[in-house]
């Protein structure tokens, strides 16, 4: 090799180093228990505490139960099985999920929660390769998880929750919640044709064959929506003499009961009241 030609290629090799890109940090998982993942930069941002207690979420003690007793197991590296919590909107699959994390959590400072989008439904194989190699244990939740775009998000799933030749991760469980216990969509594009579709819709629905562990969460009826606003005025200093009209009251202008909208009516209620809620 001659001097200006190795001199050439040292220039070359100068200038591809300046303007590649700088090698990702080594993720920092000991400054929080929960993190949000965003897939362009490949950072792990640290989030705050959930703060609404376990024990505020009224009528859903059978799923609340079942979903710890899971989260323990995983925590302490027993076998546990990936989740899906479904139900009818505003039932608290969302709130039970970082409720129950938090709570396990509490001894377990080793168990960290990873939040996605479900837009990076397609980055989870290499999320799960990286997190595999971490000594944390790691659940990881997609908050109304369905596959809009069709068939490519359910196979992505199904390789990151399969874990290809190496197997899954053993330090990682999957929760997912979502209004459809199968993760349709709620239509299929129409030029692709009828057998395209149903092989799609196939597709979609094997992936919550994944799911070891489904947790269903029914409508809320009126005892147990009362129970809830009686729970959170309870703990929040709100009792009223009418509260149970005015609760219902803001049901029915809502047109529906949830644990959503018994915290909404609460938060009406201290405002009304003139007095802080902590969060």
């Amino acid at each position: 090799m001659t001097s200006d030609l190795k001199s050439t290629l040292e220039r070359i090799a100068e200038a591809l180093e300046r303007i590649a890109p700088p090698p990702r940090p080594a993720p920092d998982f000991a400054v929080a228990r929960l993190f949000r993942h965003d897939p362009k930069t490949g950072h792990f941002l640290p989030a705050p505490d959930y703060k609404l207690d376990l024990a505020s979420l009224v009528g859903v003690e059978r799923q609340r139960d079942r979903l710890v007793e899971n989260l323990r197991r995983f925590a302490s590296a027993l076998p546990a099985n990936h989740v899906l919590l479904w139900g009818v909107r505003g039932t608290g699959k969302s709130s039970m999920a970082k409720a129950a994390f938090m709570a396990v959590a509490a001894d377990q400072p080793n168990l960290k929660l990873l939040e996605i989008d479900r837009d990076q439904v397609t980055d989870l194989p290499d999320l799960f390769d990286t997190l595999r190699l971490r000594p944390e244990r790691f659940v990881v939740l997609c908050d109304d998880l369905s596959f809009e775009d069709g068939a490519e998000a359910a196979k992505a799933l199904k390789s990151a929750l399969e874990g290809g030749v190496s197997g899954p991760p053993d330090n990682v469980l999957f929760l997912a919640t979502s209004n459809r216990r199968h993760l349709m969509p709620r239509g299929h594009v129409e030029d692709r044709g009828l057998i395209a579709n149903a092989e799609d819709a196939e597709e979609e629905i094997s992936v919550s064959d994944r799911f070891g562990l489904w947790i269903g969460f029914p409508p809320m009826d009126q005892p147990t929506y009362l129970a809830a606003v009686t729970g959170y005025a309870a703990q929040f200093d709100l009792l009223v003499p009418d509260l149970d009209r005015r609760a219902l009251q803001w049901a029915q202008a809502r047109g529906s009961r949830s644990g959503r909208v018994a915290w909404q009516f609460i938060r009406d209620l201290a405002g009304d009241l003139g007095k802080p809620l902590p969060f």
